[in-house]
C-alpha cells in the first residue's frame, strides 16, 4: 500500500458518518481558503514581489509561499493529488485576489469569519461522529485533510491517485 493510501485510510477512520463527511467536504476547502487569505496579509516588505514578474506581484505573499511548500509535500505523496491541489490553490489565490479587488470588507474580517465558522462546523461534525479530529493525533493530518477531500472527488470522477 502506498503511503498516501495509508494516510488517507487513517484520516478516514475519524470521518465515517455522512454528516461529518459532508461537513468536511465544505469546511476543509473553506479553512484552506481562509488560512491562505490570512497568510496573504502578512507583510513581507516587498521582498517576495522582487522575485516574480510585475503581473504576479499581487500573488507574492506568505500564503503563496505556504502553498508552494505544501505542493512539494503533495508531490511526494501523489502526482494526481498534487495536480488537484495545484488547481485548487490557483483558484484560492484568484479568489483571494478577487475579494481584495472587490473591497467589500477588510480581508482579515472575511477570512477570520470563514476560518472560525468552518472550524466550529468541523468540531460539530466530529462531535456528531464521536471521534476526535485526526490532527490531534498527528499534526500531519492538517495537510491530509485537503488530500482526503480530493481523493473522494477523484474516486467519483474515476481518477486514480
Amino acid at each position: 500500500m502506498k503511503k498516501i493510501d495509508t494516510l488517507l485510510a487513517e484520516y478516514g477512520e475519524s470521518h465515517q458518518t455522512t454528516f461529518n463527511k459532508i461537513v468536511h467536504y465544505f469546511c476543509v476547502p473553506a479553512i484552506f481558503f481562509s488560512l491562505i487569505g490570512l497568510l496573504s496579509l502578512i507583510p513581507t516588505g516587498g521582498v517576495l514581489e522582487y522575485f516574480v514578474p510585475q503581473a504576479m506581484a499581487s500573488y507574492a505573499h506568505v500564503g503563496s509561499l505556504v502553498i508552494i511548500l505544501g505542493l512539494f509535500y503533495y508531490l511526494r505523496l501523489s502526482f494526481p493529488l498534487f495536480t488537484g491541489m495545484l488547481l485548487f490553490s490557483t483558484l484560492v489565490l484568484k479568489g483571494i485576489h478577487l475579494l481584495e479587488m472587490l473591497n467589500y470588507a477588510p480581508i482579515w474580517v472575511i477570512m477570520t469569519s470563514i476560518f472560525v465558522l468552518a472550524w466550529i462546523a468541523q468540531f460539530i461534525g466530529h462531535n456528531h461522529e464521536g471521534k476526535k479530529p485526526s490532527f490531534l493525533k498527528d499534526i500531519q493530518f492538517l495537510m491530509i485533510g485537503p488530500a482526503w477531500t480530493f481523493s473522494h472527488l477523484f474516486k467519483a470522477l474515476g481518477v486514480k491517485y
